[in-house]
């Protein structure tokens, strides 16, 4: 197993220059708070947060990552965006709610936690990383055989562009400009590829919708757009 980060470090620039506003729920990170309503529910009602350990990979601020643990859960959040970090730390610390925050990727907290959680989040982390499926087999490596795992990021297709890149960047500036870099967005086929090369079964593909008018997410069977996929390692997996 290697080791070596996958890391855009003009990536991680980006958000830790944002980090500052990662916790404002009309800011920069609007979106994000929006939506994690439906995001969590949707995980909620696929695992069992309060068995065993989870971890959320790419936590930036925290926002899922606490909301998880709000609901009882023994949290880690590994980022490899340091100021982003820092945020989520305090924010935990006073909001009272208990998470581990690492300074880490995927890969390296794999390389020394390997199948230790029985649930995996991956959200809206692909497409900011150089190699996904490198990320995708390293979330596979850190979780429990029978662990649930749940990824979601941007569909690769014209609409995705007009709607994420031009609208909600630079018509509507409900995202900061620059957020997304189109070619490193992912066909679900893609991602489910890249899921069942790194051993796990491929349960459910479904869409997320936004609304940024009535600052509403929905899941549903869209998927031409934003999309979380849930996976589940076999039973018959064993942690190498």
């Amino acid at each position: 197993m290697t080791t070596t980060d996958n890391i855009d470090p003009a990536e991680i620039e980006k958000f830790n220059s944002l980090a500052h506003r990662w916790w404002d729920p009309d800011g920069d990170f609007k979106p994000l708070h929006d939506i994690n309503p439906v995001r969590l529910a949707y995980i909620q009602a696929r695992t069992d947060l309060s068995d065993g350990e989870v971890i959320d990979i790419g936590c930036g601020g925290g926002i899922l990552t606490e909301s998880m643990a709000r609901l009882g859960a023994a949290v880690t959040g590994a980022d490899m965006a340091e100021k982003a970090l820092s945020v989520a730390r305090l924010h935990a610390h006073e909001s009272s709610v208990v998470v581990t925050y690492e300074t880490a990727t995927a890969e390296r907290m794999a390389s020394t936690r390997p199948g230790c959680f029985n649930t995996v989040t991956c959200l809206e982390m692909l497409e900011h990383v150089s190699d996904y499926p490198a990320t995708v087999q390293a979330c596979a490596d850190l979780a429990a055989a029978g662990g649930n795992l749940f990824f979601s990021t941007i569909n690769r297709n014209p609409k995705a562009y007009l709607l994420l890149v031009l609208g909600a960047e630079y018509i509507m500036n409900i995202l900061p400009r620059g957020t997304h870099d189109y070619a490193k967005f992912i066909r679900p086929s893609e991602l489910c590829r890249a899921i069942r090369a790194a051993g796990l079964e491929v349960c459910e593909v479904k869409g997320l919708s936004y609304n940024p008018f009535t600052r509403n997410g929905s899941i549903g069977e869209d998927v031409d757009v934003n999309y979380l996929v849930h996976a589940r390692k076999p039973n018959d997996t064993h942690p190498s």
